[in-house]
Order: C-alpha cells, then sequence, then structure tokens
C-alpha cells in the first residue's frame, strides 16, 4: 500500500482472515496515540502496573505488579520489544480494564472500514479464532498510524533502547531489541510492528520510506521470520 493515498500496489489473499499474533499492538498504539492528542494522557503521565499486566506471558519486559512507568516507556516497550504486559498496562490505564479497551479497538476498526477484523485481547497473545484480521485491514489501520501520528516511526526505528525497572527490589536496567530486523537491513524502514505465534505464524507490517515515497507492506502467516523479512523487503 502507498501510504498517502491508500492506493494498493500488490496483493495476495488480501482479505482471507487469520489469526495476527502482536501486530495486533499496531491498534493498541494508534489508542494510545489518540489519547495523547485528545488530552486523556501525556507521553509523560505515569502508569501503575496491574497484577493482570505484569501476568502476561510471551513478549513481556518483565513489568511488575505495582511498578510505575511513563507512557513514553511503555510505547517503546510496545513497539520495540512487543510487550504484552505493557499493551494491557496502557490498555487498563486508557480505558478502566482491558475489556473495555478491546471494545474501543473494534469501535475503531469498524470505523476505519476494517470489516474483516475482530479484536479479542489488545496484545495478540490470545488463542481465539475470534481474534482475526487480514492483510488489508492490518494495512488500513497501519497507514492511520503512521499518516495521523508519524512520530510513531521515531519509536518503531530505535534498533536498542535501555528502560529502568524501579520496583520492590530495587533499581535494574532492563535491554529492549526491536523484533524488526527490517530496519537494521532495508534502507528507508522505519517500522512497523512483528507478530509471531505459532498458530499465527510470522507476520510483519513493514514500513519504509525512499525519495518521499512511503510504503506499507503487509505480511501474514510466513512460514519463518526469514521468510517474513524477505517478502516484507521484496
Amino acid at each position: 500500500m502507498e501510504a498517502s493515498t491508500g492506493c494498493i500496489l500488490y496483493e495476495k489473499d488480501a482479505v482471507a482472515r487469520l489469526p495476527m499474533a502482536s501486530v495486533t499492538k499496531v491498534m493498541t498504539l494508534l489508542l494510545i496515540f489518540e489519547s495523547i492528542e485528545n488530552g486523556q494522557i501525556s507521553p509523560e503521565t505515569q502508569v501503575s502496573v496491574s497484577e493482570h499486566a505484569a501476568s502476561m506471558g510471551g513478549s513481556q519486559v518483565f513489568l511488575e505488579a505495582g511498578e510505575i512507568q511513563t507512557v513514553e516507556t511503555l510505547i517503546k516497550c510496545i513497539v520495540i520489544a512487543s510487550g504484552n504486559d505493557a499493551s494491557v498496562a496502557m490498555a487498563e490505564y486508557i480505558a478502566g480494564s482491558e475489556e473495555a479497551f478491546v471494545e474501543q479497538m473494534n469501535a475503531k476498526a469498524s470505523e476505519l472500514g476494517m470489516t474483516d477484523t475482530h479484536f479479542e485481547d489488545c496484545c495478540g497473545l490470545t488463542d481465539s479464532d475470534e481474534h482475526y484480521t487480514t492483510a488489508n485491514d492490518i494495512a488500513i489501520m497501519s497507514r492511520e498510524l503512521i499518516v495521523k501520528y508519524p512520530e510513531i516511526l521515531d519509536y518503531s526505528s530505535i534498533w536498542m533502547e535501555t528502560i529502568i525497572h524501579e520496583t520492590s527490589q530495587g533499581i535494574k536496567e532492563f535491554g529492549l531489541t526491536n523484533t524488526n530486523r527490517l530496519i537494521r537491513t532495508y534502507p528507508g524502514c522505519r517500522g512497523l510492528k512483528t507478530g509471531s505465534t505459532s498458530k499465527a505464524g510470522f507476520c510483519l507490517s513493514a514500513t519504509a520510506e525512499r525519495n518521499s515515497l512511503k510504503l506499507i507492506s503487509v505480511v501474514m502467516a510466513a512460514p519463518d521470520y526469514k521468510a517474513r523479512l524477505k517478502d516484507a523487503a521484496a
């Protein structure tokens, strides 16, 4: 997809409904940036991590219950390291509960015309058959995020970053490494979001810009991470 117009240049099985794993977080990030824009939160807002958020498995940044982090740090945890715990912490802070936030995600999908998408959680960890999207719908929400909030690319293009955990156990550093290797290997790539589970395979929504042409490439159900990167680059 060409980002500024939404024009689709190439597609294959674009409306096949498939699980999306952590590419789910594109919508989570979109709602976070909307909340910043409307003044509900700011990058400096301090968020306390709940027991529920801290209990998330899969990709995580090992937040502890009661730990406090800023919105900006949690955005980095979500987009760089794909932190499920950070995603749930933000969802709960914005909407009061993950369930209420997921309702907002589905409402936003409907508003954007993502007719083949349904979310069951805010991070993509679920195994539910009711959590699905299409390559086309991922491109739609990715476009909305990078066109309306281009500052996301300042975060999604970070290769490595260190955050600080301050908990009852003391202060310790934790390193984030970007899950999207394309930002290192493909000139012009600045993001956006990877995802993989045994059910979803390897997924990627990537964006790159060269000579003021900005493209979005979506790959779903790739057999391994190398195929995901190769197809997105192609």
